[in-house]
């Protein structure tokens, strides 16, 4: 057997286990359902049926929300090393359940976002069917995007498929457009901001530690600074959105512990940081070490704030159901049980652990090199711009802001690299005619310069150019100049990842809608 047909062993081994796992799972969870859910009296033998059905249902799209979404928080720690995958896993497993379980919430909106008037609905049965039809429908969406290795918005999933089974159930009356052209609208806002704000982290970053001559000096100073920003930004994203279930703290109260938090960070951190970066070389690689635990326990709390929150969108529709079938009237907010809690957060960690690593791979590697300090910009956007936006009252999707975060960070270093080609083109002009070990050991000192320093010597090689008449376009021809800024664009950030995900992105709603639709009146069909 060749190397190929072994690994090809290995791999049809390995799907056939997690499809079994995954298989066995489901079937615990109609058990559990059964067993506790679904015992309820009064109910009709096709009621407990449908309550069964649904809470397997809403372990399947436990699952893919764990395989798919987790990917935002873990992705950027693995793949710029901080973590390896096997401890990723374990540690947003342990975070999703306790965040699902003890953050989760009494109280799940029926209806995420508004989406449709149910108050058009209300016969109990026809509710429940669309509620069947849409959590479905978001769970299959999900898997495919797992499949094809695209992150998207399981909050968006299941807003389409929510649109789709109403529209088929009451007509295009009964949706809230206005709910959906702000969904629209985050397509833009979400990734955009998410982008801007991480390659605004990254350059800080670049400008006061790795572009300076003492990076480790630079980095004792700017260091614990960065650290308590982060302790900031997670202990205020903490109150308002990871523990918003159990605590209700107003923007500024957050704001203001956050800082507090912060501070004593700042104290605690910065005598360790500035004893470990003496004993640290001075390159780029001995900073990336200072941001390594900072960015674990960024991933694991936003983790436990994505379990907190996304949690909801597997066990809303369950409980929207349970609650119908049990009081047998349409209610706008549905009391969810701590036993479809529990299957949520249970659904999380198996999907996580059985197929996250797949979506972990192609956020952290697949789009763009990552190493720490470019994984800390991420962190820092993705929970920077939640929580503005969040005040601003902007619909935005925190899967749609880590992704542009890893974009931003990608076509930062494209652009920076390109420019240094530049800069390196008028270096050459100005050393043309001269040696080249002469040409190449200036090089050298213009990489190790600092920014100022850079500026004066460019200046110099601009005049030295213009002196010999030398066009600094010149020195490459405009085919070699296009050929090396094409291999560095390939290098830095992968276009074909970029086109599937967007796409996926711009599908998900009316993808999730149209299937919807379909099992609705398939459901409807079947069971009326």
């Amino acid at each position: 057997m060749t190397k190929k047909q072994k690994s090809g062993f290995v791999t049809r081994h390995q799907d056939v286990l997690q499809l079994g796992a995954s298989i066995i799972f489901l079937l615990l969870v109609g058990l559990y359902a059964s067993l506790t859910g679904a015992n309820v009296a009064g109910l009709s033998s096709s009621a407990v049926w449908l309550l069964i059905i649904a809470a397997v249902v809403g372990g399947y799209m436990a699952m893919n929300i764990g395989a798919n979404d987790v990917a935002n928080n873990m992705g950027p720690a693995v793949g710029s090393g901080a973590m390896t995958m096997g401890w990723a896993i374990l540690v947003a497993a342990v975070f999703e359940v306790m965040g699902a379980i003890i953050a989760g919430g009494d109280v799940v909106g029926t209806i995420k976002g508004a989406i449709i008037d149910i108050k058009q609905i209300p016969d109990v049965a026809q509710f429940a069917w669309l509620m069947f039809a849409a959590l479905l429908a978001g769970a299959m969406w999900l898997h495919l995007a797992t499949a094809i290795g695209a992150p998207v918005s399981t909050t968006h999933s299941i807003i389409g498929a929510v649109m789709g089974a109403g529209i088929a159930a009451g007509g295009w009356g009964l949706v809230n457009w206005g709910t959906v052209g702000n969904i629209a609208l985050s397509w833009v806002i979400s990734p955009v901001a998410g982008g801007l704000v991480a390659a605004g982290f990254l350059y800080f970053i670049k400008r006061s530690i790795t572009y300076r001559t003492d990076m480790t000096e630079a980095a004792t100073r700017v260091v614990p600074w960065l650290i308590a920003a982060m302790a900031w930004a997670f202990g205020t994203y903490m109150l308002l959105k990871g523990l918003g279930q159990l605590v209700k703290v107003g923007f500024l109260p957050a704001v203001i512990a956050g800082g507090v938090f912060a501070l004593a960070v700042w104290v605690l951190v910065k005598k360790p940081i500035a004893s470990r970066a003496r004993h640290l070389e001075n390159s780029k690689e001995g900073v990336n070490r200072l941001f390594t635990w900072p960015l674990v326990c960024s991933a694991a709390l936003l983790s436990f704030a994505h379990g907190a929150n996304d949690v909801a969108n597997a066990v809303g529709p369950l409980a929207a159901i349970y609650e119908a079938v049990k009081a047998g009237a349409v209610a706008t907010k549905a009391s969810t049980p701590l036993w479809i809690m529990v299957l949520g957060a249970a659904g999380l960690a198996a999907g996580l652990a059985l197929y996250g690593a797949k979506l972990i791979r192609t956020v952290g590697k697949e789009i763009t090199e990552l190493d720490n300090m470019r994984a800390y910009s991420i962190a820092m956007s993705a929970t920077l711009t939640v929580i503005i936006a969040s005040q601003l009252g902007m619909p935005v999707s925190t899967t749609h802001i880590s992704i542009g975060a890893v974009f931003g960070v990608g076509f930062l270093r494209e652009l920076l690299k390109v420019n240094y080609a530049k800069m390196e083109n008028v270096v050459r002009a100005g050393h043309q005619g001269e040696d080249r070990a002469e040409v190449e050991s200036y090089l050298t000192r213009f990489e190790a310069a600092e920014v100022s320093e850079k500026k004066r010597m460019l200046a110099e090689m601009k005049k030295r150019a213009k002196a010999r008449e030398i066009a600094v376009g010149a020195v490459f021809d405009k085919r070699e100049q296009k050929a090396f800024k094409k291999a560095y664009k390939k290098e830095i950030v992968k276009r074909s990842a970029v086109l599937r995900i967007v796409a996926a992105w711009i599908v998900t709603v009316p993808a999730t809608a149209v299937l919807a639709a379909i099992l609705y009146h398939i459901v409807a069909a079947v069971l009326r």
